[in-house]
């Protein structure tokens, strides 16, 4: 069989999964949730996560998100979406909200609950602040003084790629993998890898899972579903914009 050379794109949600989720890909995981969460991670379980070249049927798969064990304790969820999906904060905080509750059996005391943290990683403004930060971090916080946090166990980050070319350069370890999952062929990315092992390796594995012949044709499907659903969101604009145009004239 002629090997297949081209890369898969990481912002495919199916392929960011594989990349980041399965088992052996702790290392690389860890490198990119401690450039988010700025915090060291000793220790990472991605045993939650379904291998998808094995258990997944190429026309079922719904959303998918990453769910890592952090340091023993904390649970955290990743998803990347690149779709504008409505609703997407209310869904990202019932996920939280599953994920928080899932850490105590019935009857245990509450104060076993863990940090809970979600990631949302997207491709198009969430919020209507148009001014945000690429990467912003949100906590339940007291309204008047702005001051005491309610409790360190709720954390939401949210991450617009699209901004990354505006993006100040301080926080250069964030920027490094989210040009990574951007375009991993450019120069940039290769320019990084030179000095980022984690990078390097992140690359490694993508070029891996780019052969495997299920993994390609679940990815291709997948690529198709989110052109046609920016199509149809798309055309859903068009004609509120030509019906409000008819109200108007």
């Amino acid at each position: 069989m002629e090997e297949n050379n081209s890369i898969l794109s990481p912002k495919v949600d199916v392929v960011f999964q594989a990349l980041f989720g399965e088992i052996g890909s702790e290392d690389i995981t860890t490198s990119l949730l401690e450039a988010i969460l700025k915090q060291n991670i000793e220790e990472i379980d991605l045993n939650q996560n379904p291998i998808l070249r094995r258990e997944f049927k190429d026309d079922k798969l719904g959303i998918l998100d990453i769910l890592a064990k952090i340091n023993g304790t904390d649970s955290c969820n990743i998803e990347l979406q690149i779709v504008d999906r409505a609703n997407i904060i209310e869904r990202m905080l019932y996920y939280w909200g599953r994920l928080y509750t899932r850490g105590i059996q019935s009857g245990e005391d509450y104060a076993n609950l863990a940090r809970t943290v979600v990631v949302l990683i997207t491709d198009y403004d969430v919020l209507p602040e148009k001014d945000l930060e690429l990467h912003t971090s949100w906590k339940i916080i007291e309204e008047k003084h702005r001051k005491i946090i309610l409790t360190e166990k709720f954390e939401f980050h949210i991450i617009i790629m699209s901004k990354i070319n505006v993006a100040s350069t301080e926080d250069k370890e964030l920027l490094s993998w989210l040009y990574f999952l951007d375009n991993p062929e450019s120069e940039r990315v290769k320019n990084i890898m030179k000095t980022n092992k984690k990078l390097k390796e992140a690359g490694d594995k993508l070029n891996k899972i780019s052969q495997d012949d299920k993994l390609r044709r679940i990815a291709e499907l997948r690529q198709k579903a989110i052109m046609d659903e920016k199509a149809i969101f798309r055309r859903g604009q068009e004609i509120g914009t030509e019906k409000r145009l008819c109200e108007w004239t």
